[in-house]
């Protein structure tokens, strides 16, 4: 139920889509006799449209989620890398015979940069298949392919294919992994997704140093840098919100250790979540 609830909030609450909506509802009030009511919609999303596309909101949305882990700079081997899913079009990939990747591309080809760098650190991939609707086949369907072309063989690779989302990477990553005292595990993913993956890692109780990737902003010096495009701005946007709204979700719901996690290692494994138990 939690799975389906949060694809459906996350895909709702996004800017451009309430922008949509409240100017379809505007159009649509028109022909009504509240018609003043729908010029009033068509307005707000006008001007709604213009405050997010043009001022630097979404940027800074960001930019609060990527400030909290800065870049890795670790020197010494960790036990193993674990890598979230999120960066293959699975669907597309099926009807094309070639993995398609996607804007988060950097999740998967930093590894191969690690993978040299530590050869003998363990790989995890976690990713399943996160459609709502399903019918497609999981990312780890493809991912040996592509690192196999990167020169990483197939048998230094785990993977974990149940998890849909962020809680079940964390879970069943877990599970799979066994934490042990002492173990260092790096986690990659996206900078902007990071404090959700850490506080959902932390929370089932495996160590993890965060290895952000996929940066969208430079830092706060250049939040004005960007050409003033409305679509640049609500796309910027449309990311962050969907963060946010996670980041809510799963504190609510008791699945990060904090709302807004930050750089720090030290943890306490939670004995609801160890082993997989949700």
């Amino acid at each position: 139920m939690f799975f389906i609830l949060s694809k459906t909030i996350s895909t709702l609450s996004v800017p451009s889509h309430l922008i949509t909506l409240m100017a379809l509802a505007g159009l649509v009030l028109l022909a009504t006799r509240f018609a003043r009511t729908g010029r009033r919609l068509l307005t707000a999303s006008l001007v709604v449209a213009v405050i997010i596309g043009v001022l630097p909101v979404g940027k800074a949305m960001l930019l609060v989620l990527e400030q909290r882990f800065p870049p890795w700079r670790g020197t010494d081997e960790p036990t193993g890398i674990i890598v979230l899913g999120g960066a293959i079009d699975t669907a597309a990939s099926a009807a094309r015979g070639m993995v398609v990747i996607t804007e988060s591309a950097e999740r998967l080809t930093e590894v191969a940069l690690l993978a040299r760098r530590f050869p003998n650190a363990r790989i995890v991939f976690t990713g399943g298949n996160a459609a709502l609707l399903g019918g497609e086949p999981p990312e780890s369907a493809f991912i040996l392919d592509l690192w196999e072309s990167f020169g990483i063989p197939r048998a230094r690779v785990t993977l974990e294919e149940r998890s849909r989302n962020t809680r079940e990477n964390a879970a069943f990553t877990t599970e799979l992994v066994g934490p042990r005292p002492g173990d260092r595990w790096l986690l990659v993913t996206s900078a902007l997704h990071m404090p959700r993956a850490v506080g959902s890692f932390r929370k089932a109780g495996l160590p993890v140093e965060a290895y952000p990737v996929d940066w969208r902003t430079g830092g706060w010096d250049d939040i004005w840098w960007d050409p003033p495009w409305p679509l640049n701005g609500i796309n910027a946007a449309d990311w962050a919100a969907k963060e946010w709204v996670g980041l809510v979700a799963y504190w609510l719901a008791g699945y990060t250790s904090e709302f807004l996690p930050g750089a720090r290692l030290a943890l306490k494994p939670d004995p609801e979540m160890v082993g997989g138990n949700q």
